[in-house]
């Protein structure tokens, strides 16, 4: 994977899990259940996310096409 795609996922998953946290958290005060596995998704996703960027640090730059 080109390092250019995989910076654009990680921007993403970290992004996107944490906007669902927020989102689970709030529709939680009304309906627990949902709020939980909208929240628990969002945080898998960024901890995804988090990996990725130990990935990316870990991984040689190609050279410029």
């Amino acid at each position: 994977m080109r390092p250019a795609t995989l910076d654009k996922l990680i921007w993403i998953l970290v992004y996107g899990g944490l906007l669902a946290v927020g989102l689970g958290v709030s529709v939680g005060r009304t309906d627990a259940a949902l709020g939980w596995m909208i929240a628990g998704a969002g945080g898998i996703a960024g901890a995804a996310g988090a990996l990725l960027v130990v990935v990316r640090s870990r991984a040689k730059d190609e050279a410029p096409r």
